[in-house]
């Protein structure tokens, strides 16, 4: 049987916490009166592998693992308009020695400037080279970025890693 309202509001006085305090804390720091819920229908297996999911990545719950999936899939809306305003990062490992590729990024850097907000660059040994390049700007414009610089003579590996500028995501 669950305490009377009184005796919990009491002990809670006592505590010097307020029930949204506690709610906070049960519920990992989201105010419970936004919060909305709702009821999911799925097979156990894949229950059960979203579980061990959860637990890999160190979820506090289910809840917060889905919302994660949510945000995931509003980035890739974002993404998906050539117009939005978006953010990333460009990660390439080429060779260094390819003198013509390194003219192509310095090159590219200067006339997509307002595309590159910045670079960093690693050795990685005698041969290799890393470059993390953020980019912000419209989806296509980063992405165009992107193509060049991945397909560039030398690079031998690229990735465009998507993210967002957070203004339409909320946590």
């Amino acid at each position: 049987m669950l305490p009377h309202r009184d005796a919990l509001d009491n002990s809670v006085d006592r505590l010097g916490l307020s029930l949204y305090d506690i709610s906070s804390k049960l519920f990992g720091g989201y105010d419970v009166s936004v919060l909305e819920r709702f009821g999911v229908s799925i097979e156990q297996d894949i229950l059960l592998r979203f579980d061990e999911l959860v637990k890999e990545r160190g979820y506090a719950s289910r809840s917060e693992a889905i919302r994660d999936l949510m945000r995931r899939e509003f980035v890739k809306t974002e993404w998906a308009d050539p117009a939005a305003e978006v953010i990333g990062t460009i990660t390439i490992v080429y060779e260094h020695h390819e003198h013509e590729l390194a003219n192509v990024l310095t090159d590219l850097q200067h006339q997509r400037h307002d595309n590159i907000v910045c670079s960093t660059h690693v050795h990685l040994d005698a041969h290799n080279c890393l470059e993390v390049i953020v980019v912000r700007g419209a989806s296509s414009d980063v992405k165009s970025v992107a193509d060049t610089l991945i397909a560039a003579h030398g690079v031998k590996h690229g990735q465009l890693v998507c993210t967002t500028t957070g203004a339409h995501i909320s946590c």
